[in-house]
């Protein structure tokens, strides 16, 4: 089992489904890699970035709620609970893991809500 797969592991030590990687570019221009999970995964306890995301009719992926955490496997703690999400049209978890500090989160977080606009986050301002 490679290391990311064994870091996205889902509950009791099951193995995730393949799952796809999707890039979300941010509006600076810098691209993020993220990998498709269903709503219900669990996560290791480590930082990292994350999003709840829909499918449009055209069938392209849409944020809902873009959010950045210092413990993935707690993601809601203190943000947009997942029924909200999903009464928004969040159908998947888009996720992965963050090492590089709290900062580069953030930043990352920002650069993605600017760009998005997602119906779950607050506006913000460049």
């Amino acid at each position: 089992m490679n290391l990311i797969r064994k870091l996205f592991s889902h509950r009791h030590g099951e193995e995730p489904t393949t799952s796809a990687l999707v890039t979300w570019q941010g509006q600076s221009g810098t691209q993020y890699q993220y990998e498709v999970f269903p709503l219900d995964a669990a996560f290791q306890p480590l930082p990292g970035n994350y999003l709840y995301a829909g499918v449009s009719e055209d069938g392209a992926w849409v944020p809902i709620y873009v959010a950045q955490t210092r413990d993935l496997h707690q993601r809601l703690e203190g943000h947009v609970r997942v029924d909200d999400a999903i009464s928004q049209g969040a159908t998947n978890l888009h996720a992965h893991y963050d090492t590089q500090g709290q900062a580069a989160r953030c930043s990352e977080e920002h650069d993605l809500v600017l760009r998005w606009r997602p119906v779950c986050n607050d506006p913000v301002e460049s």
